[in-house]
């Protein structure tokens, strides 16, 4: 028999690795071109990496969390009788396969033949291989997350799945069923632990280089949104189809500010002492998911209207929950803003995205009483914007006449309206 190895594709530009998230098939199961493997992350999303050949898995290489070069082993596949590497052409970022190469001879089974069902696979129970150790389980990243969070041992789970892959619902029966899992400790007063991987061990990675090399200055100033929240309503009453919220009218503000204070549309290379300053403004929106804090990228926000830029981000920001984002709609942002919404509280200290230089947060929309020459004091409606920047690029002064024109321009909305992009 001939085995074929199946080798981590090159899955984006300048990618050199990747971490395993997540693996679609197990030892024993049948795989044609159609098949995913793997998913894997890179520093710009996750990609599922399909295989390129017909036969049956007999081995997997590397663990969940460990990052893997581009060329590395991943998969071993036993061709079936006649089949060959160019059969059929991958379905998926595998197209181009570096470094795959046919090894004769069998590969050896992490498995005992006593583990493995009719189809042979592993068996569903039991749950550990003699000698303890657990069986490996197929499951989507979302549903790893899961029982992660959970505190669950994916081997103590019966999946129902294609293949045996665990799936929400099998999670959701193991739970009722009451039986222990081996990562969850009951009554010992131990702490669950749980390995950081996959997005969240990104995003720790990248506030870890953002808080260290950017010495951050925050500003905070309070917008009286009432005329705002009128314009707003009267488009919803126009157009029911278009719900505009807050947001585009604020990435709206943020791209004219840009435009006139160009040195906070950048980003800083520390290493190299240059700025790169952008015409473009591409403005990132923080985006929460159920995997952890995404970044999609509204490109050239600076010519789309509000009612575009409404759509956009209803666009990017469902296809990062959904996990189908692409590698260009998360990254090169230029600037980003960051909104939770009625969550918002009064005052954040926003983290800046490195490399660049400039981050505004949105705060809560609450009615509160403000004094007005003439008036007294009046019920308005206020938010705060709390805004980040790099101080060794921005002096404190900057950042408060930029944050002072977003102000102005929320503050009196028709401006939104009457800029037009050079």
């Amino acid at each position: 028999m001939t085995s074929f190895e199946v080798r981590l594709p090159d899955v984006g530009e300048g990618v050199a690795e990747a971490e395993l998230l997540g693996w679609s098939v197990d030892v024993g199961d049948q795989v044609t071109p159609a098949s995913a493997l793997a998913d894997v992350m890179t520093d710009k999303a996750t990609v599922e990496i399909a295989c390129p050949v017909t036969g049956t898995v007999v081995a997997l290489h590397g663990e969940l969390g460990d990052r893997l070069a581009v060329g590395s082993r991943l998969v071993t596949v036993e061709l079936d009788d006649g089949a060959s590497t160019t059969n059929s052409p991958p379905s998926s970022a595998a197209a181009e396969l570096p470094g795959a190469a046919e090894v004769s001879g069998a590969a050896e089974l992490p498995y005992p033949a006593a583990l493995l069902d009719a189809s042979g696979r592993p068996d569903a129970e039991p749950a550990t291989m003699p000698g303890g150790a657990s069986r490996r389980a197929t499951a989507a990243p979302a549903v790893r997350a899961r029982a992660r969070e959970l505190g669950l041992d994916l081997a103590d789970v019966l999946g129902t799945g294609p293949q045996g892959r665990v799936t929400h619902a099998d999670l959701d029966r193991h739970l009722l069923s009451g039986r222990p899992s081996a990562n969850r400790s009951v009554g010992t007063g131990e702490p669950n632990r749980q390995p950081v991987r996959g997005l969240r061990r990104r995003i720790a990675e990248r506030l870890t280089v953002a808080w260290r090399e950017i010495p951050h200055i925050t500003y905070v100033d309070e917008v009286d949104a009432t005329e705002l929240e009128a314009l707003r309503s009267a488009l919803n009453a126009r157009d029911s189809a278009m719900r505009l919220t807050l947001l585009p009218f604020v990435l709206r503000a943020v791209v004219i500010a840009c435009t006139e204070h160009p040195r906070v549309n950048a980003r800083f290379d520390a290493a190299t002492d240059t700025l790169e300053v952008f015409d473009a403004v591409h403005v990132g929106i923080a985006t929460q998911t159920d995997d952890g804090l995404m970044v999609p990228v509204i490109r050239d926000a600076q010519r789309r209207g509000i009612d575009e830029l409404g759509a956009e981000i209803n666009r990017v920001s469902s296809a990062a929950r959904a996990g189908r984002a692409s590698g260009p709609e998360l990254s090169g942002s230029t600037i980003t803003v960051t909104s939770l919404g009625a969550l918002g509280g009064l005052v954040t200290t926003p983290i800046i995205n490195h490399p660049e230089v400039a981050i505004v947060g949105v705060n809560r929309l609450q009615t509160r009483p403000q004094w007005r020459a003439g008036h007294g004091f009046e019920p308005r409606q206020m938010m705060n914007l709390s805004s980040s920047f790099d101080h060794r690029i921005v002096d404190g002064w900057d950042a408060a006449v930029f944050v002072q024109r977003i102000k102005q321009l929320l503050e009196h909305p028709a401006l939104l309206y009457a800029w037009r992009s050079g």
